[in-house]
């Protein structure tokens, strides 16, 4: 989730635009950097997309030891800071950036995919992130770069950099800001190689070179966007399609796997299909994947919801999208406590206090007692029912049983949590999602 803040450029060498939507300095200058990947595209992304790629997927706390309780506290805390921030929360700007970095802040992030940039290739690990566009690393010389895994890039060692500003005379300064964290600098050329098992290189991706980033993204290299937008990885690759079938959540050391091209496929006697949403053509929502949610079942009852709590407004408010950096999914408050209710109608175990995990409904399984069983929850998209076993929707750990999702005043988000071991299509020519239930460390 991202917003895109630009500096203005001396008067000499800014480039005047016809665009009749551009009313303030801020949109000029974003204007600016799409009009550079317009002028760029007919170079961008010389790889071949005929057979497609498949890119790794690791989860940000993989490899890290945490209990099932810590894992889930970790996730709660980056979904409630990010829902929050994106509907209404203070965002970051030039006047509290050095306040941000001094205090850290709620990491961003939830999966890791591996890439390389430049010539030689320089490899690092970058978070994925279906609700931003910008292509980013840290870049020498730093200003107020945080620590990282890998060195930080430095441009003047590799053979493939383009300086585009220096080039065209455009101004390509940014500071992009996310539900947490930002980031700015300036925006160039490079090589990138995806994958490590089987590498694929793309030339000429528009990326950024930041020299000042706030310390909220989970120790990572970085970031890649794969959002709707013009300067988001499947744009650049002009790819139609891209796919990803995440892991079971608890499975933090699994792989799950991020197909682009032609690879990305789901099992057709089995899938299901379901519209996008048109976005709103303001940012950052111009960037969000927005479905259309009709409502909710436990079983075979209808939850009480109206059909139009789901429902995008004209003015850009509300709505529901599907978000990869999202782990538990965010639902308007009276869609909430209808789940809330539907859940305690079916379950009679005792309640027990489930705030220091972040959860509202919490339920005792005391004496090594076994959860009750649970129908299925199905989540009623346009044309297309998404059937979620209870593993999707409820969390065990030892003697608790919770419901693994919170409410929302706003933007309703579809998280990762309720996507785990289902492949998910984003298929951007049809403007269709289309999902199916998998076994994604098979896949």
């Amino acid at each position: 989730m991202s917003h895109l803040y630009l500096t203005s450029a001396p008067k000499k060498r800014r480039r005047k635009t016809t665009t009749s939507l551009i009313s303030t300095s801020t949109m000029e200058i974003k204007a600016t950097l799409i009009l550079m990947f317009l002028l760029f595209s007919s170079s961008l992304a010389s790889l071949s997309l005929d057979k497609g790629f498949r890119v790794e997927l690791s989860h940000v706390d993989s490899k890290q030891n945490f209990s099932k309780t810590e894992l889930i506290r970790r996730a709660m805390i980056r979904t409630t800071h990010r829902s929050s921030r994106l509907n209404g929360g203070q965002l970051f700007s030039s006047t509290n950036i050095s306040t941000s970095l001094q205090s850290g802040g709620t990491s961003y992030g939830e999966y890791y995919m591996d890439l390389a940039i430049g010539s030689p290739a320089q490899y690092y690990s970058a978070i994925a992130d279906t609700g931003s566009d910008l292509i980013w690393t840290q870049c020498n010389p730093c200003k107020q770069c945080v620590s990282q895994p890998t060195p930080i890039f430095t441009p003047s060692n590799s053979s493939s950099f383009v300086s585009i500003c220096n080039s065209t005379n455009l101004s390509c300064n940014y500071n992009y800001t996310y539900g947490t964290g930002w980031t700015s600098g300036v925006a160039d050329e490079e090589t990138f190689t995806f994958g490590t098992v089987k590498p694929v290189q793309a030339n000429n991706i528009i990326f950024g070179c930041s020299t000042s980033t706030s310390n909220d993204f989970n120790g990572s290299s970085g970031l890649v966007g794969l959002g709707r937008g013009e300067l988001s990885l499947v744009s650049q690759l002009n790819t139609s399609k891209f796919s990803y079938c995440l892991t079971s959540f608890l499975s933090t050391n699994n792989i799950s796997p991020l197909l682009l091209g032609s690879s990305a496929t789901v099992n057709e006697s089995t899938v299901k299909s379901t519209s996008f949403v048109k976005n709103p053509s303001t940012s950052p929502q111009s960037s969000y994947y927005y479905l259309s949610l009709n409502g909710i079942s436990l079983g075979t009852t209808k939850l009480s919801i109206k059909n139009t709590t789901f429902a995008l407004n004209s003015n850009g408010t509300g709505g529901l999208i599907i978000d990869s950096g999202t782990t538990f999914t965010n639902i308007k408050t009276e869609a909430y406590q209808a789940v809330l209710d539907g859940i305690k109608s079916l379950v009679k175990l005792q309640t027990v206090d489930g705030s220091s995990i972040g959860f509202d409904l919490c339920y005792s399984l005391s004496n090594n007692m076994s959860p009750p069983v649970m129908p299925n929850m199905t989540f009623h998209f346009e044309g297309a029912d998404m059937e979620l076993p209870v593993e999707n929707y409820m969390f065990l750990d030892q003697d608790t049983w919770c419901l693994a999702m919170s409410s929302s005043d706003g933007l309703s988000i579809f998280g990762n949590y309720q996507q785990q071991n289902m492949h998910i299509l984003y298929d951007l020519e049809k403007e269709m999602l289309s999902f199916s239930s998998a076994q994604c460390d098979k896949l």
